[in-house]
């Protein structure tokens, strides 16, 4: 249900703007002043406020500026002085209208409506645009993300080849397109093709594409990745997973600037600029036989590689509050707050699926967190495989060398049963100590020794 703030400081005027909407349908909350108002908005999911201007302590117009710094929620101002400057003072300061008492009862409902239809409209546009555009930003401020961004302002105005190398989640496909984005060729087709999803059999007529009844199955001339991508950007992902016979294809494409259909005898000319990722040792895969070392010559012109999360934890409260302001949009509901013991044991976990894991990571505890995300939530939901956290029971990552004495291990090993129990309990505390045989008062008293929030 849609939530309408009333901040005025005369009670008849809150009764009747309360009458009026709640006969609507809206669901009202209304206060006498600013102050007050301003952690309503805070706190609550708050869909357009009604302020008066002149009111004791705080008036309108430090309300709204206030506001505007934590919140884009829509602002109707109200006066029974108003003026022209007042009006355009209110305007600029970000309040969407202004309204004169007494208050006209078709106007203000209009100015409602209005007002709610376009932050519905701005959240549908956000949504839409993000949807759209895959090339998000690159955030991080570690060493390394400072490199790959200083790399890429350099490289990208050229024509030079590029690999990407770094771990399955890391990012390297996002490095790709902001090497696209950033170069001459932007305005031409960025074209994906991920080598160890397609079959080896078919990687070389998705690559260079086939003429009609040259196999089976070709019952139709298609064109392939190099030609879709002419003028463009070619992204062979995994290109370590590619064949050795595609691989010579792909070598002379790039040695002459020209590909042959498959089933064809026609050379076509192709102006493409390639840029290759992979998760794989390729001067290994090299040693191995399984990749030409001619092939990565000519790949390897630039070399980017992409850190994993482990080695730039100082990024992840960088990452983890846009991912949780992104999901938040997306799903049309406040903004929660990681708190700074939460985001401490984020930084703590191992991190083995890089970005990837902590957005689904960070989208888990916005669903199952209540207004904040704290360290509880953390323990509770955000590694369900406990074996890879470093503090679960039963982890070979224990180190049990920094214990001193037997007590030492004890509360260590008192420490993770409780709190491993609680977590299969979704932080059930009563089904907890029931469980493990201790009163809700004792289970808390060593929840709180142990610094678990409850």
């Amino acid at each position: 249900m849609t939530t309408i703030l009333i901040i005025d400081d005369e009670r008849p005027i809150r009764s009747s703007l309360r009458d009026i909407l709640e006969y609507e349908d809206y669901k009202v909350i209304d206060v006498d002043n600013g102050a007050e108002g301003l952690e309503i908005l805070k706190k609550e999911k708050i869909d357009l406020v009604l302020c008066d201007i002149k009111m004791n302590k705080m008036d309108g117009m430090e309300v709204l500026s206030a506001a505007k710094e934590f919140s884009e929620t829509p602002f109707i101002m109200i006066s029974g002085h108003g003026t022209i400057e007042t009006a355009v003072e209110a305007a600029r300061k970000g309040a969407y209208d202004f309204l004169e008492k007494p208050l006209d009862l078709n106007r203000l409902l209009i100015t409602v409506r209005n007002a709610l239809e376009k932050v519905t409209l701005v959240k549908e546009t956000k949504v839409l645009k993000r949807k759209v555009s895959k090339t998000k930003e690159i955030l991080g401020e570690s060493p390394g993300i400072s490199l790959i961004k200083e790399s890429i302002e350099k490289v990208a105005p050229t024509d030079a080849r590029v690999l990407v190398t770094g771990a399955n989640g890391s990012g390297k496909e996002l490095v790709a397109r902001w090497l696209h984005e950033k170069s001459a060729r932007a305005s031409g087709p960025l074209i994906e093709v991920n080598c160890a999803a397609i079959p080896s059999e078919l990687i070389e007529s998705e690559l260079f594409g086939h003429e009609k009844g040259s196999f089976t199955s070709a019952v139709k001339q298609r064109i392939g990745k190099f030609e879709q991508a002419n003028g463009g950007t070619l992204f062979l992902d995994e290109i370590g997973d590619m064949s050795l016979s595609a691989q010579a294809k792909v070598l002379r494409a790039l040695q002459e600037n020209k590909i042959t259909r498959v089933g064809g005898d026609k050379e076509i000319p192709i102006d493409v600029r390639v840029i290759a990722a992979t998760n794989k040792d390729l001067l290994k895969e090299i040693e191995a036989g399984n990749f030409r070392m001619d092939l990565y010559h000519r790949l390897s012109v630039i070399l980017i590689h992409v850190p994993s999360l482990a080695e730039r934890k100082d990024d992840i409260p960088i990452l983890a509050n846009a991912f949780c302001e992104e999901i938040c949009v997306d799903y049309n509901i406040p903004v929660k707050e990681i708190t700074d013991d939460a985001m401490q044991a984020l930084q703590e976990l191992p991190w083995t699926g890089n970005i990837r894991e902590l957005r689904n990571m960070i989208e888990r505890l916005i669903i199952l967190s209540d207004k904040k995300i704290t360290k509880t939530e953390v323990n509770m939901f955000a590694n369900p495989s406990v074996s890879t956290h470093k503090n679960a029971v039963g982890s070979s990552m224990i180190d049990l060398d920094r214990m001193e004495n037997f007590n030492d291990f004890l509360s260590f090993a008192e420490e993770k049963f409780l709190i491993h129990k609680l977590n299969k309990n979704f932080g059930d505390i009563a089904k907890t100590a029931r469980q493990v045989g201790l009163s809700e008062t004792e289970l808390k008293k060593k929840l709180d020794k142990f610094g678990v929030e409850i």
